[in-house]
């Protein structure tokens, strides 16, 4: 059953996302999305969920994690709509409440443990060896500066 949360529109105003009710569902930031072409991603239907309340389907979707933040859609929206705002401060409270995607939270325990993004797994260090480059970059906090 699907249930609506009225307070999640204060939720991510909190978040930093505010105006989430000034989006009246014309399209265009979905029609300029870069990554709507290459995926099933839909900006207008992320916009709709949080202004409906849909807190536990919008923080169980993929579709919040597949914005690359590249403002397209809030260069575009003729309201003014703080689009990517909205989608960060929904990616806070899902990050927040624990709901992450695995390759997410591996990615943020990388950066923590090691100051870098990318696994340096001895696969990684051979090919990085093979092109003549030191095993762990230099702007990895384990190497040896």
């Amino acid at each position: 059953m699907v249930t609506s949360n009225p307070e999640f529109y204060n939720e991510i105003a909190a978040n930093g996302g505010a105006d989430v009710k000034m989006c009246f569902q014309c399209g265009t930031c979905t029609a300029g999305c870069p990554s709507g072409k290459e995926t099933a991603y839909k900006t207008r239907k992320v916009m709709r969920m949080a202004q409906l309340g849909l807190k536990d389907e919008l923080l169980n979707s993929e579709d919040i994690w597949q914005c690359t933040t590249c403002y397209t859609c809030e260069e575009r929206c003729p309201r003014g709509v703080p689009i990517v705002d909205i989608v960060l401060a929904i990616r806070n409270i899902a990050i927040q409440e624990g709901k992450m995607y695995d390759a997410h939270k591996k990615t943020a325990n990388n950066l923590v443990k090691f100051g870098h993004t990318v696994d340096l797994n001895d696969k990684v260090k051979a090919m990085r060896a093979s092109l003549g480059l030191p095993e762990v970059p230099p702007t990895v906090l384990a190497s040896e500066k």
